[in-house]
C-alpha cells in the first residue's frame, strides 16, 4: 500500500487543502485512497486539522469531480479540474462548488456564492464555469439515483477499508 499525496489548489495554482492517504485499490473507475481517523490535513499553510473519521476517496482520470466517503456516513464531492498525477502526488484545482450528501440522505449543493465570487475575481474561463456547473448537476443526479460510485461502491470501499 503506497502513500499518495493529495493536493487541492485554488485557481490557478495556490495551495489549498493537502493531505496524505494510502492507495488501497485501483479499478476501472480510478484510484481509491484511504485515510484514518487521527491523520491530518492542512489548508494552505494553516495548522493541521485532524480527520475525525476513517475515509476513502476516489480519484477518477479525466473527471471534473472527486468524492470522499466518511465513516460518519456522509459523502462530499468536490468539483475540480481533472486530476494530474506526478508519481504518487495528485493535484487538482478546487472550483469551489461542492455536493454534500448528508448522513440522512439529503443532497445539498454548497459554496455557490464562493464560486460566483471566484469566477469573476480569479477569472475562471467560461468553459471551466460551464463544465463546473454541468458536472455539479450530474453529480447531484448521480447521488440522488444511486448511480455508482454513489450507490454501493463508495460505501463498500469505505467498509472494506475501515473494517
Amino acid at each position: 500500500m503506497s502513500a499518495v499525496q493529495i493536493r487541492f489548489l485554488k485557481w490557478p495554482d495556490t495551495l489549498h487543502w493537502h493531505f496524505s492517504g494510502h492507495r488501497i485499490a485501483e479499478d476501472a473507475l480510478g484510484v481509491w485512497v484511504g485515510g484514518r481517523s487521527g491523520e491530518t490535513a492542512r489548508k494552505g499553510r494553516e495548522s493541521p486539522k485532524t480527520f475525525r473519521h476513517d475515509w476513502v476517496k476516489v480519484i477518477v482520470p479525466g473527471a471534473w469531480w472527486t468524492a470522499i466517503w466518511n465513516a460518519s456516513g456522509d459523502c462530499y464531492v468536490d468539483i475540480v479540474t481533472p486530476p494530474r498525477w506526478n508519481d504518487d502526488v495528485v493535484s487538482m484545482i478546487d472550483l469551489d462548488l461542492d455536493v454534500y450528501r448528508h448522513p440522512d440522505g439529503r443532497v445539498e449543493v454548497m459554496d455557490e456564492d464562493e464560486f460566483e465570487e471566484h469566477r469573476h475575481m480569479l477569472g475562471y474561463p467560461e468553459q471551466v464555469v460551464d463544465l463546473a456547473r454541468t458536472t455539479t448537476a450530474q453529480v447531484v443526479l448521480s447521488i440522488e439515483t444511486g448511480a455508482e460510485p454513489f450507490g454501493s461502491m463508495g460505501p463498500g470501499r469505505l467498509a472494506d477499508w475501515a473494517g
